[in-house]
């Protein structure tokens, strides 16, 4: 991490990130939270995050945009666009507004997807390939630190501010955000079909055998694929590099599993521990301690076992804490939770090194929200798929299933690692520029 804040744009970045984080994790509850209040209505504010997701089908669209405009250009603008998207929220104190509300939250999905495909670009632009870990291992760190921060920071300036002073605060924070993302310097262009100098090559597949045809990346597939063809180029280079195909595979298992998972606790909680609904509110408590362990372990997990084997190691944790909760018991619920909140961010940050290493710059905002998008339609399957069968099948069972899937997962991950070899870079050093069809295509 040392070696990071040294870097005066990281600094500014991280800084930025993190205060955009905070504003983020804020109000996605709150919202909800606002309708539930306003209307009296579950099934209301359950909406509301329909309309946070609803916007993931225009993925392709955003990630287009993503590598068409400069990033750090990207990041300040919508910083500073979600800060204004927030100001109707101020005209909202009774019902009869609520479409303001739902409006909003669309918009604020929208802008959630392009931030993080923007911010996966603009790190692989801001540090060198031997510290793509350790930059995917803060900004991870942050996030789940705000998990087990954020919605109760959210809840509880919501009961002291009320909604529309609450939006005007996390409106606030996006300005903010975007005034000290100004510092960022604008990265050089690098020269076509040369290592830009973070791992990543333009104008070819960085993670290409030595022998054998490279998949078209970077200016060719922009040559090759116009109009529509442009807007998916991110879902064929996901699938035509071995890794990130691998990936893929095993991301929509997984999250598949972890959709089924979210309908579950509840009844965990209730049925299987018989406590109230808002012990809740501890284990997940304890995921973000997990969290905040496997944010900070992951880059060292990375260098050493490559960002497959990080994943599979992930998503092993995840299977763990799934086949835990099949028996009911205290001491199995808090280490179930802990596995869990540990995996989540291994995981994450093994899938975006191996993004920001095995695709050229200019194509790397479309394979991200190519991703996103292909991962969370069939989790959001998923998760109606849990609603219903929860109240026909015993949740232990379904735990069980679950684990089995995450298992098959894990196994497939594991099975490829030897795609992804372990960075031999140390931490410290400035990498060597990448050269078209090196293996790893990492530095060094």
């Amino acid at each position: 991490m040392r070696h990071l804040l040294r870097r005066p744009d990281f600094r500014l970045f991280f800084i930025a990130l993190t205060v955009s984080m905070v504003a983020e994790s804020v109000l996605l509850l709150a919202l909800a939270v606002w309708v539930k209040e306003l209307t009296g209505s579950d099934g209301l504010a359950g909406a509301t995050f329909v309309a946070l997701t609803a916007p993931m089908v225009l993925a392709p669209l955003v990630g287009w945009v993503v590598d068409r405009a400069p990033r750090r250009t990207l990041f300040v603008a919508l910083n500073v666009a979600t800060a204004v998207l927030l100001l109707p929220l101020l005209a909202v104190h009774d019902d009869g507004r609520l479409w303001i509300v739902y409006a909003v939250a669309a918009g604020y999905g929208l802008s959630y997807i392009a931030l993080g495909a923007t911010i996966t670009a603009l790190v692989q632009e801001l540090v060198p390939a031997a510290l793509l870990p350790d930059a995917n291992g803060a900004s991870q760190t942050v996030k789940q630190g705000l998990r087990l921060a954020g919605p109760l920071l959210g809840a509880g300036l919501y009961v002291l501010l009320g909604g529309p002073a609450l939006a005007a605060t996390c409106a606030l924070g996006f300005v903010v955000a975007g005034a000290v993302g100004l510092g960022l310097r604008r990265a050089p262009a690098p020269a076509a079909g040369a290592g830009d100098g973070f791992g990543t090559v333009t104008g070819g597949d960085p993670g290409a055998a030595p022998t054998g045809a490279a998949p078209p990346g970077g200016a060719d597939v922009l040559a090759a694929a116009g109009g529509r063809g442009a807007l998916v180029a991110g879902v064929r280079h996901l699938m035509a590099e071995p890794a990130l195909r691998r990936a893929l595979v095993a991301v929509v298992v997984a999250t598949i599993g972890l959709g089924f998972g979210e309908t579950l606790w509840f009844a965990y909680v209730d049925q299987g521990l018989g406590r109230e609904p808002a012990f809740l509110g501890v284990l997940v408590s304890l995921q973000g301690i997990g969290g905040l362990v496997g944010g900070l372990a992951s880059a060292a997990l990375v260098r050493r076992i490559g960002e497959l084997g990080t994943m599979a190691l992930g998503v092993a944790a995840l299977a763990a804490g799934s086949l835990a909760l099949v028996r009911p018991a205290l001491g199995l619920a808090v280490t179930a939770s802990v596995l869990i909140g540990l995996g989540l961010p291994a995981a994450m940050v093994g899938t975006m090194t191996l993004i920001q290493r095995r695709t050229p710059g200019d194509l790397v905002g479309r394979v991200s929200a190519a991703l996103d998008a292909l991962a969370s339609g069939p989790q959001a399957v998923a998760i109606g798929a849990g609603a219903l069968l929860v109240g026909l099948v015993d949740y232990r069972l379904l735990y069980g299933v679950i684990g089995a899937l995450l298992v098959a997962a894990a196994s497939y991950l594991l099975t490829g690692r030897r795609l992804t070899p372990p960075a031999a870079t140390p931490q410290g050093a400035t990498p060597t520029p990448v050269t078209v069809g090196s293996p790893s295509g990492a530095a060094g």
